[in-house]
Protein backbone atom coordinates (compact mmCIF):
# COMPACT_ATOMS: atom_id res chain seq x y z
CA UNK A 1 0.00 0.00 0.00
CA UNK A 2 1.60 3.28 -0.94
CA UNK A 3 2.10 6.00 1.55
CA UNK A 4 -0.37 8.91 2.15
CA UNK A 5 0.64 11.99 0.05
CA UNK A 6 0.43 15.49 1.91
CA UNK A 7 1.07 18.44 0.74
CA UNK A 8 1.60 21.60 3.21
CA UNK A 9 1.06 24.87 2.28
CA UNK A 10 2.04 27.72 4.64
CA UNK A 11 2.94 31.30 4.66
CA UNK A 12 1.26 34.47 4.72
CA UNK A 13 0.43 37.24 7.39
CA UNK A 14 3.30 35.88 10.23
CA UNK A 15 1.71 36.22 13.33
CA UNK A 16 -0.03 33.29 12.82
CA UNK A 17 3.96 31.38 12.29
CA UNK A 18 2.50 29.57 10.05
CA UNK A 19 5.95 27.39 9.36
CA UNK A 20 5.95 26.47 13.53
CA UNK A 21 1.99 25.70 13.91
CA UNK A 22 1.96 23.11 10.58
CA UNK A 23 5.61 21.64 11.58
CA UNK A 24 3.95 20.14 14.75
CA UNK A 25 1.43 18.21 12.60
CA UNK A 26 4.43 17.89 9.47
CA UNK A 27 6.31 16.10 12.40
CA UNK A 28 3.33 13.80 13.41
CA UNK A 29 2.22 13.05 9.48
CA UNK A 30 5.87 11.93 9.07
CA UNK A 31 6.18 9.55 11.73
CA UNK A 32 3.02 7.80 10.20
CA UNK A 33 4.62 7.21 7.77
CA UNK A 34 3.40 9.71 5.41
CA UNK A 35 5.03 11.38 2.68
CA UNK A 36 4.96 15.20 3.94
CA UNK A 37 5.75 18.02 1.17
CA UNK A 38 6.13 21.46 2.60
CA UNK A 39 5.59 25.05 0.33
CA UNK A 40 5.84 28.55 1.66
CA UNK A 41 5.25 29.84 -1.98
CA UNK A 42 1.15 29.36 -3.76
CA UNK A 43 2.94 28.56 -6.84
CA UNK A 44 2.61 24.95 -5.78
CA UNK A 45 -0.78 24.73 -6.60
CA UNK A 46 0.63 25.47 -10.44
CA UNK A 47 2.34 21.68 -10.15
CA UNK A 48 -0.42 19.43 -11.13
CA UNK A 49 1.33 16.35 -10.76
CA UNK A 50 2.19 17.15 -7.41
CA UNK A 51 -1.31 17.91 -6.14
CA UNK A 52 -2.88 14.88 -8.61
CA UNK A 53 -1.02 12.70 -6.27
CA UNK A 54 -1.66 14.54 -2.80
CA UNK A 55 -4.05 12.68 -0.79
CA UNK A 56 -4.37 15.40 0.98
CA UNK A 57 -3.58 19.51 1.26
CA UNK A 58 -3.03 21.32 4.64
CA UNK A 59 -3.11 25.36 4.06
CA UNK A 60 -1.89 27.80 6.99
CA UNK A 61 -1.54 30.93 4.85
CA UNK A 62 -3.50 33.78 6.31
CA UNK A 63 -4.56 37.12 4.35
CA UNK A 64 -2.47 37.04 0.97
CA UNK A 65 -3.78 37.14 -2.49
CA UNK A 66 -4.02 34.34 -4.84
CA UNK A 67 -3.81 34.38 -8.89
CA UNK A 68 -6.46 33.14 -10.90
CA UNK A 69 -4.03 30.13 -11.80
CA UNK A 70 -3.10 29.15 -8.19
CA UNK A 71 -6.48 29.19 -7.39
CA UNK A 72 -8.15 27.36 -10.23
CA UNK A 73 -4.76 24.60 -9.38
CA UNK A 74 -6.10 24.02 -5.69
CA UNK A 75 -10.07 23.76 -6.71
CA UNK A 76 -9.36 21.59 -9.48
CA UNK A 77 -7.28 19.38 -7.17
CA UNK A 78 -10.09 19.27 -4.68
CA UNK A 79 -12.87 18.75 -6.71
CA UNK A 80 -10.89 15.65 -8.27
CA UNK A 81 -10.49 14.44 -4.51
CA UNK A 82 -7.36 15.66 -2.67
CA UNK A 83 -8.86 16.63 0.90
CA UNK A 84 -8.21 20.12 1.95
CA UNK A 85 -7.71 21.20 5.43
CA UNK A 86 -6.55 23.95 7.94
CA UNK A 87 -7.42 26.38 11.22
CA UNK A 88 -7.90 29.49 11.66
CA UNK A 89 -7.04 32.39 9.51
CA UNK A 90 -4.61 30.06 7.77
CA UNK A 91 -7.81 28.81 6.13
CA UNK A 92 -10.74 31.10 6.43
CA UNK A 93 -8.77 34.37 6.55
CA UNK A 94 -7.06 33.62 3.30
CA UNK A 95 -7.41 35.54 -0.02
CA UNK A 96 -10.30 38.20 1.67
CA UNK A 97 -11.16 39.42 -2.18
CA UNK A 98 -11.11 35.99 -3.83
CA UNK A 99 -14.73 34.41 -3.02
CA UNK A 100 -14.56 31.48 -5.62
CA UNK A 101 -12.14 30.44 -2.57
CA UNK A 102 -14.21 31.27 0.25
CA UNK A 103 -17.41 28.71 -1.69
CA UNK A 104 -14.80 25.67 -1.23
CA UNK A 105 -13.74 26.36 2.50
CA UNK A 106 -17.81 27.19 3.25
CA UNK A 107 -17.14 29.98 5.31
CA UNK A 108 -14.87 33.24 5.96
CA UNK A 109 -13.18 34.96 9.21
CA UNK A 110 -15.50 38.60 9.89
CA UNK A 111 -14.49 39.81 13.21
CA UNK A 112 -12.66 38.83 16.25
CA UNK A 113 -12.60 40.64 19.58
CA UNK A 114 -9.56 42.76 20.03
CA UNK A 115 -8.50 40.77 22.97
CA UNK A 116 -8.00 37.26 23.85
CA UNK A 117 -11.21 35.64 25.70
CA UNK A 118 -12.15 32.28 27.47
CA UNK A 119 -14.93 30.47 26.14
CA UNK A 120 -16.48 27.42 25.68
CA UNK A 121 -16.56 24.96 22.42
CA UNK A 122 -19.18 22.89 22.52
CA UNK A 123 -19.20 19.32 20.05
CA UNK A 124 -22.43 19.00 18.81
CA UNK A 125 -22.70 16.33 16.46
CA UNK A 126 -21.63 12.05 16.52
CA UNK A 127 -19.53 12.84 13.35
CA UNK A 128 -16.02 11.29 13.19
CA UNK A 129 -13.97 14.45 13.53
CA UNK A 130 -15.74 15.12 17.13
CA UNK A 131 -17.12 11.77 18.46
CA UNK A 132 -16.85 11.32 22.08
CA UNK A 133 -15.33 14.98 22.97
CA UNK A 134 -16.61 16.90 25.19
CA UNK A 135 -17.25 20.73 25.70
CA UNK A 136 -13.72 22.38 26.61
CA UNK A 137 -12.30 25.52 27.16
CA UNK A 138 -9.89 27.60 25.15
CA UNK A 139 -8.40 31.35 25.86
CA UNK A 140 -7.77 33.33 22.24
CA UNK A 141 -9.70 34.63 19.89
CA UNK A 142 -13.29 34.15 19.39
CA UNK A 143 -14.13 34.36 15.71
CA UNK A 144 -17.34 35.44 14.08
CA UNK A 145 -18.28 33.68 10.79
CA UNK A 146 -20.03 33.86 7.46
CA UNK A 147 -20.57 30.42 6.21
CA UNK A 148 -22.59 28.48 3.63
CA UNK A 149 -25.40 26.81 5.18
CA UNK A 150 -24.77 23.69 3.21
CA UNK A 151 -21.66 23.13 5.40
CA UNK A 152 -22.24 20.50 8.55
CA UNK A 153 -21.86 22.16 11.93
CA UNK A 154 -19.83 19.55 14.44
CA UNK A 155 -19.12 22.04 16.93
CA UNK A 156 -20.25 25.49 18.17
CA UNK A 157 -19.69 28.52 20.70
CA UNK A 158 -21.78 30.97 22.04
CA UNK A 159 -21.47 34.62 20.48
CA UNK A 160 -24.25 37.18 22.18
CA UNK A 161 -26.24 34.21 22.51
CA UNK A 162 -26.13 32.95 18.96
CA UNK A 163 -24.23 29.39 17.91
CA UNK A 164 -21.41 30.52 15.92
CA UNK A 165 -19.62 27.38 14.15
CA UNK A 166 -16.44 26.72 15.12
CA UNK A 167 -15.62 23.54 13.50
CA UNK A 168 -17.25 22.21 10.37
CA UNK A 169 -16.72 19.99 6.82
CA UNK A 170 -17.78 20.16 3.72
CA UNK A 171 -17.30 18.81 0.32
CA UNK A 172 -16.00 20.52 -2.97
CA UNK A 173 -16.62 17.89 -5.63
CA UNK A 174 -14.94 14.71 -4.76
CA UNK A 175 -12.90 16.53 -1.97
CA UNK A 176 -13.46 16.56 1.69
CA UNK A 177 -12.90 20.00 3.75
CA UNK A 178 -12.15 20.43 6.80
CA UNK A 179 -12.10 23.67 9.15
CA UNK A 180 -11.36 24.35 12.70
CA UNK A 181 -11.81 28.10 13.63
CA UNK A 182 -9.72 27.65 16.15
CA UNK A 183 -5.83 28.26 15.95
CA UNK A 184 -4.39 31.52 16.46
CA UNK A 185 -1.23 30.52 18.26
CA UNK A 186 0.66 27.32 18.84
CA UNK A 187 -0.70 27.06 22.37
CA UNK A 188 -4.25 26.76 21.38
CA UNK A 189 -3.42 23.49 19.14
CA UNK A 190 -1.92 22.02 22.26
CA UNK A 191 -5.53 21.91 23.78
CA UNK A 192 -5.87 18.76 24.18
CA UNK A 193 -9.83 18.47 23.04
CA UNK A 194 -8.75 20.60 19.75
CA UNK A 195 -5.32 18.86 19.12
CA UNK A 196 -7.69 15.57 18.90
CA UNK A 197 -10.23 17.22 16.50
CA UNK A 198 -7.30 18.47 14.39
CA UNK A 199 -6.00 14.87 14.16
CA UNK A 200 -9.18 13.62 13.46
CA UNK A 201 -10.17 16.23 10.73
CA UNK A 202 -6.48 15.51 8.64
CA UNK A 203 -7.46 12.24 8.72
CA UNK A 204 -10.65 12.46 7.67
CA UNK A 205 -10.28 14.68 5.02
CA UNK A 206 -7.30 12.68 3.48
CA UNK A 207 -8.56 10.92 0.02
Amino acid sequence: MSPISVVVVRGGWEGHRPVEVTDRYVTRLRDGGAEVVTSETLDVYLDEDLLRRADLIVQCWTMGTITREQLAGLSAAVRAGTGFAGWHGGMIDAFRSTPDYQRMTGGQFVHHPPDFITYEVRPMSDHPVVAGIGPFTVHTEQYRVHVDPSIEVHAVTDVDGVAMPVVWTTRWGAGNVFVTTVGHRLEDLEVPEHDEIITRGLAWATR
